[in-house]
C-alpha cells in the first residue's frame, strides 16, 4: 500500500531540501514578492487595511492573478505557502514542505474537484498554510496534524468568485486560517486528527498520495501575463500575429478544448477583473497590445472603443474532450477585411522562468528589481511589512485602481 494523507505531516517535518529545491524556493519567493508589490495600487490594499498580515499579503499577492501556478493541482501554491511562511517567520524549508503538501493535496483532489467548481487554491491551501506556519513555529508531526485539522473549517472556496475581488480575498482567508490554526495548535489547542481525512473524502479527494519524487511534482509555472493561467496559451497564440490594427480585422475565431473554459467567465467583460477570466478579451488584448501587461487588464483598457468593436467580431469554439486548463490545443484565426485570413496554433505554453528578471522589473521597476531578486525570507517579510503595514487603519472609501 502506498502513502496516505495521514503520512503528509511526518513527511513535511522530516523534509530536507536539496539545492534544486532551494532554487525553486528562491524563484517562488521572488515571483510572489514582485507580484504582491505590483498590486500596490489595487483597491484590495485599502480594503484589507488593518487585517492580519497573512490574509493581507496573500490577498494582495493574488489580486493581479499574476502569481505562479501548480498545474497538476490547478492551484496557486506560492502565494499561499510563501505568504504563510513569511507571516510565521519561516524560510526555505518551511515553504518547500508546505508547497509539497499543497501540491500533493491538490493533485489528489484532481480535475474532478476543480470541475465541480471548487477553488483548489483554497481547499488545498488552508491545510498547506497550516503546515508552513506550524513548521515555522517548530511543531512536531503531531502538532502539524492538529494544525491541519484545525484549518479544515476554512478549507473551501468556489469558482463563482473568479472575476471579482472575492477570488484573492478567499485565498487570503485560507492562508489566514492556516496560520491561525498553527498558532492555536502551538498554544495547545486539540483537534481530531481524523478530521482532515474526513474532510478530504467529503470534497472528493483520494487518500493515497505519492510522497516520492520532487518536492513539488510537476514544478511551478511562472505566468508571463497577469491573468488566469487558462489564458496564457491563447495569448501566446495570438501574439504570433504581432500587433494587428483592429480596423483591418473582419473577425477573430478562437478554438480551444472545452475544459479550458472551466475557470473562465461567460460573456463580455465589464471590468478589468472580469477581463482576467475572459478568453475573447485576452486574445483581443494580445492582438491590439502585442504583449498584454497589467495595464491591459484595467477597467479603462476593457472600455477601449477599438477593443469593444473587435470583441463584437470575436467568436469562441469549444471542442469536447480532455481535462485540465491546458487540454488540447489553441487555434486563433484572424479573418481580415481584405478577404484574406491567417491561422496560428499552439500546443505548448511559453515557460516564464527565463523571463522572470524582466517580469520583476516590470512589476517593481528597474530601480528595485535587484533588491527584490536578491531578497531572502526575512528581507521579504520586512519589505511587505513596510509596503502593507499591519497597523494601517482600515479605510472605507473607494480607491481607484491606478
Amino acid at each position: 500500500m502506498g502513502s496516505t494523507l495521514e503520512d503528509l505531516p511526518a513527511w513535511a517535518v522530516d523534509f530536507t531540501p536539496v539545492e534544486a529545491d532551494r532554487e525553486l524556493a528562491r524563484r517562488s519567493l521572488v515571483d510572489t514578492l514582485a507580484v504582491t508589490l505590483a498590486a500596490a495600487g489595487e483597491p484590495i490594499v485599502a480594503r484589507t487595511a488593518g487585517l492580519p498580515p497573512a490574509l493581507r499579503w496573500a490577498a494582495i499577492g493574488h489580486a493581479l492573478d499574476f502569481d505562479d501556478v501548480h498545474l497538476p493541482s490547478t492551484s496557486h501554491v506560492s502565494v499561499v505557502c510563501a505568504s504563510a511562511t513569511l507571516a510565521a517567520g519561516g524560510g526555505d524549508r518551511e515553504f518547500l514542505a508546505a508547497a509539497g503538501v499543497m501540491a500533493r493535496l491538490g493533485t489528489a483532489l484532481g480535475w474532478a474537484h476543480y470541475r465541480r467548481g471548487w477553488h483548489a487554491s483554497c481547499t488545498a491551501g488552508a491545510p498547506a498554510a497550516a503546515v508552513a506556519a506550524a513548521l515555522s513555529l517548530g511543531l512536531d508531526a503531531a502538532g502539524v496534524t492538529r494544525a491541519m485539522a484545525l484549518a479544515v473549517p476554512s478549507a473551501g472556496g468556489g469558482q463563482r468568485a473568479f472575476g471579482t475581488e472575492a477570488k484573492p480575498l478567499q485565498v487570503g482567508f485560507a492562508v489566514d486560517a492556516g496560520v491561525r490554526a498553527a498558532r492555536l495548535a502551538a498554544a495547545g489547542a486539540t483537534a481530531d486528527p481524523d478530521a482532515l481525512a474526513e474532510w478530504f473524502e467529503l470534497v472528493g479527494g483520494e487518500r493515497e498520495v505519492e510522497l516520492s519524487g520532487p518536492v513539488v511534482p510537476g514544478g511551478l509555472a511562472i505566468k508571463l501575463f497577469p491573468c488566469c493561467y487558462a489564458l496564457q496559451r491563447p495569448i501566446a497564440t495570438a501574439r504570433l500575429f504581432g500587433t494587428v490594427p483592429p480596423e483591418k480585422v473582419a473577425s477573430v475565431q478562437i478554438t480551444v478544448a472545452e475544459p479550458v473554459l472551466q475557470p473562465l467567465v461567460d460573456g463580455r467583460p465589464r471590468t478589468g477583473l472580469e477581463a482576467k477570466f475572459s478568453l475573447p478579451y485576452a486574445v483581443v488584448a494580445a492582438l491590439v497590445d502585442g504583449f498584454p501587461t497589467v495595464a491591459s487588464f484595467t477597467d479603462e483598457a476593457v472600455a477601449r472603443p477599438e477593443v469593444a468593436k473587435l470583441l463584437d467580431r470575436t467568436t469562441v469554439h469549444a471542442l469536447p474532450g480532455g481535462s485540465g486548463v491546458l487540454a488540447g490545443e489553441t487555434t486563433v484565426e484572424v479573418r481580415f477585411a481584405d478577404g484574406t485570413s491567417e491561422r496560428r496554433t499552439r500546443t505548448d505554453i511559453p515557460a516564464g522562468t527565463g523571463e522572470l528578471a524582466a517580469k520583476v522589473a516590470g512589476c517593481v521597476g528597474t530601480g528595485r528589481a535587484a533588491e527584490i531578486s536578491s531578497a531572502g525570507w526575512p528581507d521579504a517579510a520586512r519589505i511587505l511589512a513596510a509596503a502593507y503595514p499591519a497597523d494601517e487603519p482600515p479605510k472605507s472609501e473607494e480607491r481607484p485602481c491606478r
